[in-house]
């Protein structure tokens, strides 16, 4: 065995280097389908009139379409779980900002139209 076979066979079997996961096709099918299927969900509720909630239901079809995302599409479910948690906690402090920013839009809307 040559010396550079010998050090590509070394690399490969190294504890310490980084391991790829290989996520099953159909489990990213499903995840494409979802999302596709979550994304229907979020035009079909701007068809229904449900008052000052449907910025919240947008909203939180949203943060399950980003959570599965990170999860499935970047890996987060096989990688370390505070990985995990950092991202869903990330997830949760946008949505709770933009959900602030939205209550007190409303406060100010009766001055805006006109």
């Amino acid at each position: 065995m040559n010396e550079q076979t010998q050090q590509t066979h070394e690399a490969a079997h190294d504890d310490s280097g980084m391991h790829v996961h290989v996520v099953p096709i159909p489990v990213l099918l499903m995840t494409w389908g979802a999302l596709i299927l979550l994304t229907v969900i979020t035009v079909a509720v701007t068809y229904v009139d449900l008052g000052s909630f449907n910025i919240w239901l947008a909203m939180l079809i949203a943060v399950v379409k980003a959570s599965l995302v990170g999860l499935y599409f970047m890996h987060l479910r096989w990688d370390f779980p505070f990985h995990g948690v950092l991202f869903l906690g990330s997830l949760a402090f946008v949505f709770l900002f933009v959900a602030i920013v939205l209550m007190d839009t409303v406060a100010y809307q009766p001055d805006l139209i006109r």
